[in-house]
């Protein structure tokens, strides 16, 4: 399946796709607005206003698989821009994992992650960096979206 055709629900219900953004570097990462990891939106931010005039985006999928999710897209929404200032797109909420996981998901999870290993999103903002070239780098939750891994592969692959 080709990742850049699945159909993605914004937050205003419309449908779009990732070949929105082709030839640009995404990074796509399932967050949450109440969990112990939210404060990574501030660095995801700070990311998207560096790079965005030269080919990147941030991508935000809100999932309540967790428990740590708002109730509604309006409240995301609300979070994110009074909160961390987001101007990234967030789409509609999605499921990561399981049976009814978004097909985006099903696909991202087949991207193995530094330690060789591939499968469920373990927990919150578990990011994926998708570059032009059509490579996939899978990055866990942990890793902050700033460490020196994401910016160096970040800045080796914008385009032109």
């Amino acid at each position: 399946m080709d990742i850049n055709t699945i159909p993605i629900t914004t937050m205003d219900g419309q449908t779009t796709s990732l070949a929105e953004h082709a030839g640009n570097v995404i990074l796509v990462v399932n967050v949450a607005s109440r969990c112990g990891l939210t404060p990574q939106y501030a660095k995801l931010e700070a990311l998207q206003r560096t790079y965005a005039q030269r080919g990147f985006t941030v991508l935000g999928f809100p999932s309540n698989q967790f428990m740590q999710e708002l109730g509604s897209n309006e409240a995301i929404v609300e979070f994110c821009s009074n909160t961390y200032g987001v101007t990234f797109p967030v789409f509609d909420r999605v499921r990561v994992n399981g049976r009814n996981a978004h097909p985006l998901y099903t696909e991202l999870k087949k991207t193995k992650d530094a330690a060789g290993k591939a499968g469920r999103i373990t927990w919150n903002f578990e990011k994926f960096l998708l570059l032009p070239s059509g490579g996939t780098m899978r990055f866990r939750p942990q890793t902050e979206p700033d460490d020196p891994e994401i910016i160096r592969e970040i800045e080796a692959n914008l385009p032109g």
